[in-house]
C-alpha cells in the first residue's frame, strides 16, 4: 500500500506527499512549515513517518519551508549542491544532504529516482518514487519534456504533472511579455496542452491516476485544465490539485 497527496501545489507552494505504511517521503515543501503540519494532520499523514525532504530547485515556492520542517522533524533534506549553493541562505537547510542528479536514493522501502529537466534553475530535478513495484512520479517546473521526464512518466502508476497555464489565457492576460516568454520557454512551464500530449504519447498502461498540478492562478482555471486532459479520461483518471489546501489522499 501506498498513500500520495498533494500538500500543496501552485506558484504560492508546492509539497507532495509519498509514503507506505512504515516511512515517507515530501518532494519540495513550498509553503511554512507551520502549514505543512497543518495539512498533514488534517490528512490523517504522520509528519513523523517523513524520513526525508527532496528539493527539487530553489525557488522558494519550492523549498520556502524545509528548513524549518526539517529541524521540526528531524529529517534530512535531500538537494543537489547547485541548488544549496542557489538558496537564499536563510532558507538553507541545516542537515543538507547532497545527491547527484541520476542517482537513486533509498528511505527505508522507498526508491527515490532523480533525475535532470529543463527548468530556469541552477539544477533543477525530478523524482519517482518507487514501492514493491509502484512508481509515482513528481513532474513540475518543467520546460520542454525531455527525454528523463518522458522516460520515468511511461513507468508510473499515479503522477502530479504540470498543467500550468492555458495558451490563450497566457498570451491575453496581463503579464509583462518577457515573463509570458520566460513561462512558454523551453526553461519554463507546462502548459494545459503540453501536458495533455505528453500523457497521450507517453503514459503506459499501467497508469491509474494524474493528478494535474501547478495551476496558475492568473494564467489557468481548473475547468481548462480538466477540459484540455478530457480525452484521456476513457484511460486513467484524471484529478485537480488545490492553490489552497491538501488534496484528497489516493491509496495505490
Amino acid at each position: 500500500m501506498i498513500e500520495i497527496c498533494a500538500i500543496a501545489s501552485g506558484s504560492n507552494g508546492n509539497c507532495y506527499y509519498i509514503g507506505n505504511e512504515n516511512e515517507a517521503v515530501l518532494i519540495d515543501a513550498g509553503i511554512s512549515c507551520k502549514q505543512i503540519l497543518l495539512r498533514l494532520k488534517e490528512k490523517n499523514l504522520d509528519p513523523q513517518k517523513v524520513k526525508g525532504i527532496f528539493i527539487s530547485h530553489e525557488h522558494s515556492d519550492h523549498i520556502r519551508g524545509a528548513r524549518v520542517l526539517a529541524k521540526k522533524i528531524i529529517c534530512p533534506v535531500y538537494l543537489t549542491a547547485k541548488t544549496y549553493n542557489a538558496v537564499y541562505k536563510n532558507m538553507r537547510p541545516v542537515w543538507p544532504e547532497f545527491f547527484a542528479p541520476g542517482t537513486v536514493i533509498t528511505i527505508g522501502e522507498l526508491e527515490v529516482y532523480t533525475f535532470l529537466k529543463n527548468h530556469d534553475a541552477s539544477e533543477p530535478c525530478s523524482f519517482r518514487v518507487s514501492h514493491k513495484e509502484k512508481h509515482i512520479g513528481v513532474f513540475t517546473d518543467i520546460g520542454d519534456p525531455c527525454i528523463n521526464v518522458v522516460n520515468n512518466l511511461a513507468m508510473c502508476d499515479a503522477a502530479f504533472l504540470e498543467s500550468n497555464y492555458d495558451e490563450n489565457m497566457l498570451h491575453e492576460g496581463p503579464y509583462p511579455y518577457f515573463l509570458k516568454k520566460r513561462i512558454a520557454s523551453s526553461n519554463g512551464h507546462l502548459s494545459n496542452m503540453q501536458s495533455f500530449r505528453l500523457l497521450r504519447e507517453n503514459a503506459g498502461n499501467h497508469m491509474k491516476c494524474v493528478f494535474l498540478s501547478h495551476l496558475s492562478a492568473e494564467n489557468n482555471t481548473p475547468h481548462l485544465a480538466m477540459e484540455a486532459h478530457q480525452p484521456l479520461t476513457s484511460k486513467f483518471e484524471i484529478k485537480l490539485t488545490s492553490r489552497s489546501g491538501p488534496g484528497e489522499v489516493y491509496i495505490l
